[in-house]
């Protein structure tokens, strides 16, 4: 039996969102039937003050990560893979915007990301998606000890 149709999992290049990842596919591997959505959201505020050619540079970065990452899931028997490229705050794209648009019944995500000022000053991401998710989340602290088959 299936319990999870629709997965997601918030990436953003950090150790904490890789173990993440990977985890991601143990489980959309034991739901055969799952559809995992490996999300990476381009943070805008950070940006605001850059020309052009920055934001162009961090698209061209997350769609690097995302594509190594789809690659990954797929070598790895994950059938139903989309990776998505959202733009504005993660703390409320994640949840409100991908989770929803794919009808996620869970959300994955690494317990400290990359924005440690961020998390400092206003909370963490991982804190934000538990707060506000309609869907249950798993928080991974820590790399998974044994390997993906």
């Amino acid at each position: 039996m299936d319990y999870y149709k629709s997965i997601v999992v918030a990436v953003d290049g950090s150790k904490e969102a890789e173990y993440a990842f990977f985890k991601s596919i143990e489980i959309a591997k034991r739901n055969k039937n799952s559809e995992l959505t490996i999300v990476n959201v381009i943070n805008t505020r950070s940006f605001e003050a850059y020309d052009r050619s920055v934001v162009e540079q961090a698209q061209q970065s997350s769609e690097e990560l995302l594509n190594s990452y789809k690659s990954q899931a797929e070598t790895k028997g994950v059938k139903n893979i989309k990776a998505v490229i959202e733009y504005g705050s993660p703390k409320t794209m994640i949840t409100k915007e991908s989770a929803d648009s794919v009808g996620a019944e869970l959300i994955i995500c690494g317990a400290t990301g990359l924005n440690a000022v961020e998390r400092f000053l206003t909370g963490s991401v991982s804190e934000a998606i538990v707060r506000s998710a309609k869907c249950d989340v798993l928080v991974i602290r820590k790399p998974v000890l044994h390997a993906v088959k």
